[in-house]
């Protein structure tokens, strides 16, 4: 990226080394997933009027950005097993403002691509990627992120890998990927050295101290932390409010991209120890008597965490750690975490029941590689005591 990537050629390589991994052309490195798909919106001209269709079952860092550009977010309910936008009511979403399809590979489930893809095409309309959650899934035998004009990846702390928080955008269209460069060199901002070196303590910290067995009062200390200040955090009550910050367009430090680097060599037995956990997981749970979900054929996913539904997800959580079980609460609601303010997204309460039932009953379990066989029988025992929803 000119002048940007210069000075900060860690960075650079970084990009190279994914986009060869995905293997497509273009790849661009930000600060947080988030700014990577502001990036991929801005370049796309989105703005003012216009519309994003996305699932009622996100992040509502993935939906600022199309607040920050002035759009409106178009929510569509999702279907039960893989908790993926349903494609059964994709269509009748459109509308002539539409502009963007986001299709979210949730957990790691590929999406139904060529449904989407097709009624995409059908319109008009380009599909940008979300595989923040699904590095190394593949549908019908190819990579999601392929299939996209654009996709957008995070490196977050509790993401497939992380180099503290980061993100990237990954483009094999030429046009798209010259705009998204002409943004950068003309706008994105470097982050200052202070919160790059805070952000480098972090993640020593994390790689010596979190574990399934400390993780619950790890993430207790890390928010404490980040609302003093003290810790450079992934997410800021500031950002529940769909209103651009001027440092928000930033891109990534030299010490972020040296980690993404670091997990771009182990991205393999990164990736088989995740497959293998989740097969794990299906074995356990049927054994304990639970109904496990068959995956639609042509879906090889690689779960960033296992889902599973409760019957209690307020009791789950509150016990969890008590029992050293490392226990995610993915979506607390449609538009995740529970302190969204809905409305301001325009989100309708009941717009998207299916989605909402899943807010009230799914948690998922650790896949990653500090977790393996002796968590997981830990964590299945842990819900079977807390019962099936």
């Amino acid at each position: 990226m000119g002048d940007i990537v210069a000075v900060t050629d860690p960075v650079m390589r970084f990009e190279q080394v994914f986009a060869g991994w995905l293997g497509t052309t273009h790849a661009y490195a930000f600060w947080k997933g988030r700014v990577a798909l502001y990036a991929i919106l801005r370049a796309m001209g989105i703005g003012e009027g216009d519309e994003v269709v996305l699932p009622g079952y996100t992040c509502v860092m993935d939906v600022n950005p199309v607040k920050y550009l002035g759009a409106r977010p178009v929510f569509v309910d999702i279907e039960p097993v893989t908790c993926n936008l349903d494609v059964s009511l994709l269509e009748r979403a459109v509308t002539p403002r539409s502009r963007v399809i986001v299709a979210q590979h949730t957990y790691g489930y590929p999406c139904e691509m060529d449904a989407i893809m097709d009624i995409a095409g059908r319109h008009g309309i380009p599909v940008v990627e979300d595989c923040c959650l699904a590095l190394g899934s593949t549908y019908r035998g190819r990579r999601c992120g392929t299939f996209g004009v654009a996709t957008y990846w995070s490196f977050q702390w509790n993401k497939p890998f992380t180099t503290g928080i980061g993100g990237m955008v990954t483009t094999g269209d030429s046009d798209l990927a010259a705009k998204i460069e002409t943004l950068c060199r003309a706008e994105l901002q470097l982050p200052p050295t202070k919160t790059a070196v805070m952000l480098a303590a972090q993640r020593l910290i994390y790689r010596l101290f979190v574990y399934p067995k400390t993780s619950a009062f790890a993430a207790s200390l890390f928010r404490w932390l980040t609302r003093k200040g003290a810790v450079v955090g992934s997410s800021d009550t500031a950002e529940f409010v769909p209103e651009i910050a001027a440092d928000f367009f930033m891109g990534m430090s030299a010490g972020q991209a040296r980690a993404g680097l670091r997990e771009m060599r182990r991205i393999d037995a990164n990736l088989a120890h995740r497959r293998e956990m989740g097969r794990l997981y299906d074995q356990l749970l049927r054994e304990a008597g639970w109904d496990v979900p068959t995956i639609p054929e042509g879906m090889d996913p690689v779960l960033v965490r296992y889902p599973v539904r409760v019957a209690d997800k307020a009791r789950a959580v509150a016990e969890a750690p008590k029992h050293l079980v490392e226990l995610g609460t993915w979506f607390e609601c449609p538009l995740h975490p529970i302190e969204t303010p809905l409305a301001l997204y325009d989100y309708e309460a009941g717009s998207c029941p299916v989605a909402e039932r899943a807010c009230r009953e799914v948690v998922n379990l650790p896949t990653h590689l500090r977790a393996g066989e002796r968590a997981a029988r830990r964590s299945v025992e842990f819900v079977r005591r807390i019962g099936p929803a």
